[in-house]
């Protein structure tokens, strides 16, 4: 177990300096992009609006999680959050107080090459999950107009 951590930690030490980025932690980035998403559909019109919605909703699982781990209420988490971020502090989660925290200051941060292929994957099953929704709703419609003799 112990061995795991070591190689974990040094990957992402690795990914760190390959990818000479990081992103806020505690659940800051998933707070900034969702209400970054909410605010874009008042740009886009129709169906679209409900997946960018659904979406956004999604993002907020990784602070809700976080809290609910915490033993921190999630709703009061999410609204705290969004509202630094409204106030223009762009701070994640305290998980000892359930406050916002200064992810700079604190040394809080994610790793941005699996952020990036967290939201890639996400996207990606959620298609394959519609493609699945769409075959099954066409092949139930097939079914309705065989006559049966």
């Amino acid at each position: 177990l112990q061995i795991d951590a070591v190689r974990d930690g040094l990957r992402a030490v690795k990914n760190t300096i390959e990818d000479q980025c990081v992103i806020a932690g505690a659940g800051s980035f998933e707070t900034a992009a969702s209400m970054y998403l909410v605010d874009s559909m008042k740009e886009v019109h129709g169906r679209a609006r409900l997946g960018l919605q659904a979406f956004a909703d999604a993002l907020l699982i990784v602070p809700k999680t976080l809290a609910a781990n915490a033993g921190l209420d999630a709703q009061d988490a999410i609204v705290t959050l969004q509202d630094l971020h409204r106030d223009g502090k762009p701070y994640g989660l305290d998980l000892a107080t359930g406050e916002g925290v200064d992810c700079d200051a604190s040394g809080i941060y994610d790793n941005y090459r699996v952020k990036r292929q967290i939201i890639q994957s996400s996207a990606l099953t959620a298609m394959q999950l519609l493609l699945v929704d769409e075959v099954m709703r066409a092949g139930k419609g097939a079914g309705k107009n065989v006559d049966k003799y």
